[in-house]
């Protein structure tokens, strides 16, 4: 059975835009190897997550904390892109919904995104949290609070998931 774990997704990685601007400390576990036991054996390599430079910093299915830097991510006027905030929402409630699926033998797959966006950020790292609305046997619920660097709300959102067995390979 999972249990709660801290992970850094780019322990093992570096940053695609040039080194990390928010190094983590080393971790005992990163999400590559936490990922490569699950059904269905999703993989990281040249996805999203990595490019975006988003940091998993702790994980379970009651409670999923990752980090992103606010450089890179942004739109041209310089302010965090409201996509980038719902990629990282969709991350981390896709996470915990995939944590809450495995010891069923079951994975995660997103269906619903809705975000809403409260105020702008040109700087800094925004941390994402998600806890479960709704966890069941066929579908999991997250609602994701993204705050800035002085712990102001940036975003609000909400992530299902259908849980399903993988499909055979």
């Amino acid at each position: 059975m999972l249990t709660a774990v801290t992970l850094c997704v780019m322990a093992d990685k570096d940053w695609t835009h040039g080194a990390h601007p928010y190094p983590g400390p080393e971790v005992p576990q990163t999400v590559r190897t936490l990922l490569a036991g699950l059904p269905g054996a999703p993989r990281l390599d040249g996805t999203l997550l990595e490019r975006m430079g988003i940091r998993v910093v702790h994980a379970s299915a009651e409670r999923v904390v990752a980090t992103m830097p606010v450089t890179g991510n942004t739109q041209p006027y310089g302010l965090l892109h409201g996509g980038a905030s719902a990629a990282l929402a969709e991350t981390v409630g896709s996470l915990a919904a995939t944590l809450h699926a495995a010891p069923s033998g079951l994975v995660a797959i997103g269906t619903d995104l809705n975000a809403t966006h409260h105020r702008s950020v040109n700087r800094g790292l925004v941390t994402a949290v998600a806890t479960p609305a709704s966890l069941g046997r066929g579908v999991a619920c997250y609602e994701v609070v993204i705050t800035d660097d002085t712990g102001h709300r940036i975003c609000s959102a909400r992530v299902t998931c259908l849980l399903r067995r993988p499909r055979p390979a």
